[in-house]
């Protein structure tokens, strides 16, 4: 049996990784999991919650999954996708999505970019209908400023490791990603240890690159990559 975990972002849900995650269902045989992190979902609270905490808990999702299935991939979105990189520094797995993943975070332009266009809707009344707005006013709100600290040494923590990566490893990148910016996906490609890696830039996607108008290249190149029959 293969196996497939997907692991969601920082201040996130499975939400985020929801049409993906939905496609492979639909499309395989797979056992798929999509675990929430400690502190997350629409019940969580991330006040007390460490980095450590992350770490343990997609160690253990991915040691029950390794224990039901011969094959097993990961794909992480966003902090997702840096636990992810790091399971496979000490775990074994067969395949590597990156979706988004914060080796880097904050692109200044793109958020001017996102700011400029919600000011537009501000001044014409409709704020609260802007997608990116209201996103990045529940994380602002939501999110403490201890939470945001362990999200800052969970990225230290990690990044010196990419380098003991040698997973086969698909990255895949929105261009218009007001997160995490590009060089991000370029660092993570330059510094991983894997033979076989491949970088992919979807040119209208924001950071939520599952929700974004480039879906269907997201779909075709993880469809590729993972060997799913059509």
């Amino acid at each position: 049996m293969i196996g497939c975990l997907c692991i969601h972002g920082f201040t996130g849900s499975p939400y985020e990784v929801e049409p993906l995650v939905n496609y492979l269902r639909e499309h395989t045989d797979w056992k798929v999991v999509d675990p929430i992190l400690p502190g997350h979902g629409d019940d969580g609270n991330l006040l007390d919650v460490t980095y450590r905490q992350w770490i343990e808990a997609v160690e253990s999702e991915l040691q029950s999954l390794q224990r039901e299935c011969e094959i097993v991939y990961v794909i992480g979105f966003s902090m997702g996708g840096l636990l992810a990189a790091y399971l496979s520094t000490k775990y074994h797995i067969d395949k590597l999505t990156l979706l988004s993943a914060a080796a880097y975070y904050i692109n200044v332009r793109q958020l001017l970019v996102d700011i400029r266009d919600m000011a537009r809707d501000g001044l014409r009344g409709h704020l609260q209908e802007n997608v990116l707005y209201r996103r990045y006013r529940n994380k602002i709100k939501s999110t403490p400023v201890s939470a945001t600290r362990q999200f800052r040494m969970l990225v230290k923590y990690i990044r010196p490791v990419l380098k003991e990566v040698h997973t086969p490893t698909l990255i895949i990148q929105g261009e218009c990603d007001g997160i995490v910016p590009t060089k991000s996906a370029n660092y993570i490609y330059e510094n991983i240890g894997s033979d076989e890696k491949r970088m992919v830039f979807l040119p209208a996607s924001p950071h939520h690159v599952c929700h974004g108008s480039d879906l269907p290249k997201l779909i075709e190149e993880v469809t590729e990559f993972l060997n799913i029959k059509q």
